[in-house]
């Protein structure tokens, strides 16, 4: 029997998720978590042999959550189902160690079969995302992709700065540079590039 946590921070989701998995021969809802951190504590004190994860999540988001699964609870894969078809975010549940990635219009049926293949060791990509699971290469330096990731996550120059003991103004030339490498017009432009194409 292949035990299956799901996570998404919509209730009718989850209930609906629970019911459809539920009637499938082989599998058995576990438990249920509606944001990142529940998703954690749960995996911890269930056990799950698949954990079934939306990507945008309150808490920490479920990227983040595969890759502290992966982490801590090795044996519990994790399969993504979300309605976030970007490029960006394949590659990085990917890197963070998930088995497997869908789309929520997937029929349900074939996210049964996921399930089953993912527990069985082997992975499950949506075929409408093939293609993009390797990123290609990144224009940005190794200082400038750390500046973007920070900015990313809502820091403003000076809060960057002081993480990585600069001065405001390295920071700055930093991200400039980053934007102009991705040919963006703002900064908002840039990290959406980034994002997209897997470089933060």
């Amino acid at each position: 029997m292949i035990r299956v946590l799901v996570v998404d921070d919509h209730d009718v989701v989850r209930s609906g998720l629970t019911a459809l998995l539920s009637a499938e021969l082989g599998i058995r809802v576990a438990g249920q978590a509606a944001d990142g951190p529940a998703a954690l504590a749960e995996a911890e004190r269930l056990r799950p042999d698949v954990a079934l994860l939306d990507i945008d999540l309150p808490g920490l988001d479920g990227i983040t959550v595969a890759a502290g699964l992966a982490e801590r609870l090795p044996s519990c894969r994790t399969l993504m189902l979300t309605a976030l078809d970007r490029p960006g975010h394949l590659r990085r549940a990917l890197a963070a160690g998930a088995f497997g990635y869908l789309l929520k219009s997937t029929p349900p049926a074939q996210v049964a079969d996921a399930i089953r293949r993912i527990a069985a060791g082997g992975r499950a990509i949506d075929p409408r995302m093939r293609g993009d699971e390797r990123p290609g290469p990144s224009p940005l330096t190794e200082k400038e992709t750390e500046a973007l990731r920070l900015a990313a996550g809502g820091a403003h120059s000076r809060e960057i700065a002081a993480d990585l003991f600069l001065s405001v103004g390295t920071v700055r030339n930093r991200l400039s540079s980053a934007i102009g490498k991705l040919h963006a017009r703002t900064l908002v432009d840039a990290l959406r590039i980034a994002e997209h194409h897997g470089w933060l």
